[in-house]
């Protein structure tokens, strides 16, 4: 095997010495914590964007709070294409904060609006609390694209981890009609297969 680079080298001695206990071990608010907080001391600083506006989308269990990013570069009046972002962390873990970094990023290299959706958590909203989260950001963003200044024709869907898992549901639920068809989705490192075979 080759050797590790002197950065990963350097991670694992950082988590070593820090003697942080693994996430599954502890109580979810605590986790929670903890995976915030591993998260920005290791992220590069933010990138600026032309815009940032939390937002929350009405839902039959309360308010969905959303975060909107338009790239840098892009006009006030520009209708963009727009990434409805779902974030990782088994479902247990994460919100708008812990990928804020990921999601300037995307709309940076896109030039595009990205909206994260800050959905709720297990295991104090079990299933289906998440996929309804999900759903209902993205009703509100077709329904509201214009006052975004998004191009609901050019809509995806996307996320990382668990929120792979969300935005693969949210595209088949458009598939089969239980919500609006969005053009593409963005799976990084989806959860995916119950098997957990790759």
């Amino acid at each position: 095997m080759p050797a590790l680079h002197p950065d990963v080298q350097a991670l694992l001695a950082m988590l070593r010495a820090a003697d942080a206990q693994p996430l599954e071990s502890l109580p979810p608010e605590a986790a929670r914590r903890s995976y915030l907080a591993g998260r920005r001391a290791l992220q590069p600083p933010p990138d600026e964007v032309a815009q940032i506006r939390d937002l929350a989308a009405p839902s039959p269990a309360g308010p969905v709070p959303l975060r909107l990013y338009r790239g840098e570069g892009t006009a006030p009046e520009e209708r963009l294409p727009c990434l409805v972002y779902l974030h990782g962390g088994g479902w247990v873990l994460g919100n708008v904060e812990s990928h804020d970094w990921v999601c300037r990023r995307l709309a940076n290299l896109t030039r595009a609006s990205v909206i994260s959706v800050d959905y709720r958590l297990a295991p104090e909203h079990p299933f289906p609390a998440a996929v309804e989260d999900a759903a209902a950001a993205l009703a509100f963003v077709v329904e509201r694209a214009e006052g975004l200044g998004v191009d609901p024709a050019r809509l995806a869907v996307g996320g990382d981890s668990a929120g792979g898992n969300l935005a693969a549901v949210l595209a088949l639920m458009g598939r089969d009609g239980a919500l609006p068809r969005t053009a593409m989705q963005v799976l990084l490192y989806p959860a995916v297969d119950l098997a957990m075979t790759s």
